[in-house]
């Protein structure tokens, strides 16, 4: 699974429903929801 920091939560947690993204400047990156609040978090870079 793939980990990303939780700005409320102030930790790591596991992606929710992951999905590959692309951002404006066309950096690859993972998108997904927090488990613990379901706010949307990011974890930039190729996974």
């Amino acid at each position: 699974m793939v980990q990303a920091f939780c700005v409320k939560d102030k930790k790591k947690v596991e992606i929710k429903d992951p999905q590959q993204v692309k951002l404006k400047n066309g950096r690859p990156a993972v998108k997904g929801t927090c488990p613990i609040c379901g706010t949307t978090v990011y974890k930039i870079g190729k996974m």
